[in-house]
């Protein structure tokens, strides 16, 4: 997959694992290089920073730090560097010039899954939910492309 590309990975784990605790195994199934990666303030943990650092030491890690966040000496330097951005420039700031609107994107494209697949899964055990889900996203993913304008710029 080329750069600027967004590659959507996934998982469905079972209700008994947190979100956290799988970002490495989610960041092993790409293998190509990532750019980025943007996740809400609650991936805001040394298990993320140092799991994107070891896989992917170029890209870029996006995540808002708690509100009561300080600069910590343990944690990576581009969280310290979240922390002294939004000190200078306010949260506000810090989203516009650290792109983490982009995140919006991914929000509507769970939005448009809920609401065209359905909020709920039927299948009952959680490798047909597996299964499922990305029967669903297959299904999106193909309806975006046929239904996507291609736009050319004309000089």
């Amino acid at each position: 997959m080329p750069w600027g590309v967004v590659h959507p990975i996934w998982t469905l784990p079972s209700d008994d694992v947190g979100d956290v605790s799988e970002v490495p195994e989610l960041l092993d199934q790409v293998d190509t290089p990532i750019a980025s990666m943007t996740a809400d303030g609650a991936y805001d943990s040394t298990v993320v920073y140092e799991a994107v650092a070891e896989r992917h030491p170029e890209a870029a890690v996006i995540i808002p730090p708690r509100w009561t966040a300080v600069p910590d000496e343990a944690m990576t330097t581009q969280r310290n560097a979240h922390v002294a951005a939004i000190a200078k420039h306010g949260r506000m700031g810090w989203q516009r010039r650290s792109g983490y609107n982009r995140r919006s994107l991914v929000e509507t494209g769970v939005y448009r899954y809920k609401n065209i697949i359905g909020r709920r899964l039927r299948a009952r055990t959680l490798p047909n939910q597996r299964t499922e889900a990305k029967i669903g996203c297959n299904v999106l993913n193909r309806m975006a492309r046929l239904g996507m304008p291609v736009s050319i710029r004309i000089v």
